[in-house]
C-alpha cells in the first residue's frame, strides 16, 4: 500500500500544465461573473499600487524642492488615500477570489464523491483508502492555492511587471536600458535554480510519501507491532526515513535560500547602476531628483514578484500535480454499468438461477469455474466450503458487484446486468461477516438516514433480531452515540445492528448471509439464530458459513471445492454420503 501511495506522490508534472488549466476552466466557467469581477479589482488593485511612486515624484519635484508645505500636505493626503482604496480593492479581490476558490473546490469535492460511489469494488481493490482520501482532501485543498495565490496571483504579477516596465521607458528609457541589462544574467541563474529545484521539490515528496506510508502501515497494524515486540525495530526503520527526509529536506532548503538573496544581489546590483548613472543625470540637470526616487521605487517593485517566484513556483507545481492526481481519479471508468434501458425488477418472486457462470478477480485466475444450479422462490439455501472457494463471490455477483467473464445470474429469469444497479439491490439485504458501523447513533446506523423508515420500523427491527435487549441498557437507548466503526461495541453487538439494518430495509427477494454468526459468542450466535429462522420463512436465502452448525436447518446445502459445486443436498443427505462434507463435519465436530 505505501509503495502505491509513494509512486502516486511522485507526479510532479508542470508548473504551469495548459491540458490541466483547460480541465479546471470547465469549473471555473459557471462563475465567469465572479472571475471578471476578481480580475478587474486585481488590475485596478495594481493599478493603484503603480501610482504611489509617481505621487512620490510629483511630490519631490513640485513641493520638497520648492519648499511648499501646504502642496506637500495635499500630496500626502492624496497618498494616503490611494492607500486606502488600494487597501479596499485588495481586500475585495482576496474575498472574491477566495469564495471562487471555495466554490470550485466545493463543486470538485462533490463531483469527486458521487464518483468514488459509483466506482466498482473492483477499483477498491487495487487503490488503499489513505490515497482516496487525499485525493478528496489534501489534493482538492491544493488547488486553492491555484485559484487564489498562484494563477491569479501570476496575472497581478504579470500585469505589475509590465506596467513598471512601460513606466521605467517613459519615466527614463535610458535607466530603463540600464536596468534591462541585468536581466539576461537574472533569467540564467532563475533556469539554473529552477531546474536545482525542482530535483530536490522531488526527492522531498518522495521521502515524505516514504514516511507517511511507514507511518500509515504501523499505526493501522500496531497491535501486530507490539505483540511480536517490533518497536525498536521499526524505529529504526523510521528513524533512517526520517533522517533521508531531513536530508533531502535540507538539500532543499540550501537552493531555496539561495535563490532569494540571488535575486536581491542582482537587484542590487541594478539599483547601483541606477543610483550612478541617474544620480550623475541629476546632477548635470538632465533628470529630475523626483523621477530618480520614482524610478528606485518603481525597480523595487519590479524585482519583487521575481523575488516571491520560488513560493509561487512550488505551490504551482504542487497544486498542478494534485490537479494531475484528481483528474486521474475522476477519469477511471466504472467496471459495472447500468444499461441504456433497464429492465425494471417489479413484482420480485425470488427465483436464482446460476448459470454456467466462470469468474475471476485477476485474469486466469478462475474462483468460479462453470457453477451452475437454481434457488427455487422462498428456498433457504446454504454454501459450505474451504476458505477460498468462492462462496463470497456468489454473493458479489448475485449483487452484481461485479460481473460474470462466462454464463449468466438471473433473477426471476432476468440477467443482473440488464438492470439499473439501484434497483438491483434494493431487493437484497446483506449482513456481513465483518459489520460496518458509521459515526452516529444507533438509530441511524439501522435505518441509514433512509427517510422512509420510521422509528416504530426501527424499533420492531431491533426487537425482530433482539437487538433490542442491549440497546435498551445504553444510556441513549437508540440515540446513543456510535463511535468510528462501532468501538465501544462488542462484536456481536454489531453484527446484531447490521442485522437490525438488513431487517428495516425489508427486503423483497431475500436476505443474504454472508458469515453472519461466525464472529459471535454463543448466546448472541442464538438470538442471531432466532431471527434468522423467522425471517428466512417465505425469503429466498443465501446462508454462507464456515460452521457447519449453523446450517444444518436450511433446506438445500451446497458444497464448493476450488470454485466448482461438488455437493448438494440437506444436511442428513450429504452425511450419508460421507463424501468431502462428512469430512468437514467431522474436522469440526471430531475435538467436541
Amino acid at each position: 500500500m505505501a509503495v502505491g501511495i509513494q509512486h502516486e506522490d511522485e507526479i510532479l508534472g508542470k508548473a504551469y500544465d495548459k491540458r490541466i488549466v483547460r480541465r479546471l476552466m470547465g469549473y471555473i466557467s459557471p462563475y465567469r461573473k465572479r472571475v471578471a469581477v476578481g480580475v478587474l479589482l486585481l488590475l485596478s488593485t495594481a493599478l493603484v499600487d503603480l501610482s504611489g511612486p509617481y505621487i512620490t515624484k510629483i511630490a519631490i519635484d513640485r513641493y520638497v524642492l520648492s519648499g511648499d508645505s501646504s502642496g506637500l500636505l495635499g500630496m500626502c493626503a492624496l497618498y494616503m488615500a490611494i492607500l486606502v482604496v488600494g487597501f479596499a480593492l485588495r481586500y475585495l479581490q482576496t474575498y472574491v477570489t477566495g469564495v471562487l476558490g471555495q466554490n470550485v473546490m466545493f463543486d470538485l469535492r462533490t463531483r469527486m464523491f458521487a464518483h468514488v460511489q459509483r466506482l466498482s469494488l473492483s477499483f477498491y481493490d487495487r487503490n488503499p483508502v489513505g490515497r482516496l482520501v487525499t485525493r478528496l482532501t489534501n489534493d482538492v485543498d491544493a488547488l486553492n492555492e491555484l485559484l487564489t495565490a498562484g494563477l491569479v496571483a501570476l496575472i497581478g504579477d504579470l500585469f505589475t511587471v509590465v506596467g513598471i516596465s512601460i513606466l521605467l521607458f517613459w519615466l527614463n528609457w535610458r535607466l530603463a536600458l540600464l536596468t534591462f541589462l541585468v536581466l539576461p544574467l537574472l533569467i540564467l541563474v532563475m533556469n539554473r535554480m529552477q531546474s536545482r529545484m525542482r530535483d530536490a521539490y522531488r526527492a522531498v515528496r518522495t521521502r515524505l510519501a516514504r514516511i507517511n506510508g511507514f507511518i500509515a502501515e504501523n499505526v493501522t497494524g500496531m497491535h501486530v507491532v507490539q505483540l511480536f515486540n517490533r518497536e525498536d525495530r521499526n524505529f529504526e526503520q523510521f528513524d533512517g526515513l526520517n533522517r533521508d527526509y531531513r536530508q533531502s529536506s535540507l538539500q532543499s532548503l540550501f537552493f531555496f535560500s539561495l535563490f532569494g538573496p540571488i535575486v536581491a544581489i542582482v537587484s542590487a546590483l541594478a539599483v547601483g547602476l541606477i543610483i550612478w548613472y541617474g544620480g550623475g543625470r541629476v546632477v548635470a540637470g538632465a533628470m529630475s531628483l523626483g523621477s530618480l526616487v520614482a524610478f528606485l521605487q518603481y525597480m523595487e517593485r519590479f524585482f519583487l514578484p521575481i523575488r516571491d517566484l520560488t513560493e509561487k513556483y512550488n505551490s504551482l507545481q504542487s497544486a498542478m500535480a494534485s490537479s494531475e492526481r484528481i483528474f486521474r481519479l475522476l477519469d477511471e471508468e466504472e467496471d459495472i454499468r447500468d444499461p441504456d434501458e433497464p429492465v425494471r425488477l417489479e413484482s420480485v418472486r425470488g427465483e436464482i438461477e446460476f448459470d454456467h457462470v466462470w469468474f475471476s478477480y485477476n485474469p486466469n485466475e478462475w474462483v468460479l469455474r462453470d457453477v451452475s444450479f437454481r434457488v427455487r422462490a422462498g428456498e433457504s439455501v446454504a454454501f459450505v466450503g474451504a476458505t477460498g472457494a468462492g462462496k463470497t463471490s456468489l454473493i458479489s455477483l448475485m449483487s452484481r458487484f461485479y460481473d460474470v467473464q462466462k454464463g449468466r445470474v438471473l433473477i426471476d429469469g432476468v440477467d443482473v446486468r440488464d438492470t439499473a444497479q439501484a434497483d438491483l439491490r434494493s431487493h437484497i439485504g446483506v449482513v456481513l461477516q465483518d459489520p460496518f458501523l458509521f459515526s452516529g447513533t444507533i438509530a441511524g446506523n439501522i435505518r441509514l438516514h433512509e427517510t422512509g423508515i420510521s422509528d416504530e420500523r426501527v424499533r420492531q427491527a431491533a426487537v425482530y433480531v433482539n437487538a433490542d435487549k442491549f440497546i435498551e441498557r445504553l444510556p441513549g437507548k437508540y440515540d446513543e452515540e456510535v463511535r468510528e466503526r462501532g468501538a465501544g461495541l462488542s462484536v456481536g453487538q454489531k453484527q446484531l445492528l447490521s442485522f437490525a439494518r438488513a431487517i428495516a430495509f425489508n427486503p423483497e427477494i431475500m436476505l443474504v448471509l454472508d458469515e453472519a454468526t461466525s464472529s459471535v459468542d454463543t448466546e448472541t450466535e442464538g438470538l442471531i439464530q432466532d431471527a434468522l429462522s423467522k425471517l428466512m420463512k417465505g425469503r429466498t436465502t443465501f446462508v454462507i458459513a464456515h460452521r457447519l452448525a449453523t446450517v444444518q436447518h436450511v433446506d438445500r446445502i451446497i458444497l464448493l471445492h476450488k470454485g466448482r459445486i461438488v455437493e448438494e443436498g440437506d444436511h442428513q443427505t450429504l452425511l450419508a454420503r460421507r463424501g468431502l462434507y462428512h469430512r468437514l463435519y467431522e474436522l469440526q465436530y471430531q475435538n467436541r
